[in-house]
């Protein structure tokens, strides 16, 4: 593998600026108050766990218990997550989504399906496997 040059350095900043600006969700949500990242990546897993636990969340993420902790009380806050104890376990805590935190989920699934196909549609078909099979190997090769 060889180290990228400077100039491949620049472009590929320059390009990632302009691409971020462009397909940029917070604006495609419009004027809906903004979550941050984590706590949207917090609604996400949750979505696909219902009764998943903080600690849960913290492996998936590989982020500290007390940042999905303040996560979680964050949506709790704003009506998109609820916790509530287990019969079996009245120590646990099992987080679900609430009608809101439910309707804000499908709500950016559906605009970053909208992105993506903004994305992916001056793109030949060929061009958009090579390109999702490139950020596939981008992403696989993060520690």
């Amino acid at each position: 593998m060889t180290t990228p040059t400077d100039d491949q350095l620049t472009k590929l900043g320059a390009t990632l600026e302009i691409f971020s600006r462009r397909y940029k969700l917070a604006e495609a949500l419009g004027a809906e108050k903004p979550i941050n990242e984590l706590d949207k990546q917090v609604l996400f897993f949750v979505a696909r766990h219902p009764g998943c636990g903080p600690s849960d969340i913290a492996r998936f993420l590989a982020v500290p218990a007390t940042t999905t902790t303040s996560a979680t009380d964050r949506l709790v806050k704003r009506g998109l997550l609820e916790r509530q104890r287990p019969e079996q376990d009245r120590r646990a805590i099992a987080l679900h989504l609430t009608d809101a935190g439910t309707a804000r989920v499908a709500a950016f699934l559906s605009v970053y399906r909208d992105l993506h196909l903004r994305m992916l549609a001056p793109l030949s078909t060929s061009e958009r496997e090579v390109l999702i099979g490139l950020m596939e190997k981008i992403v696989s090769n993060e520690h």
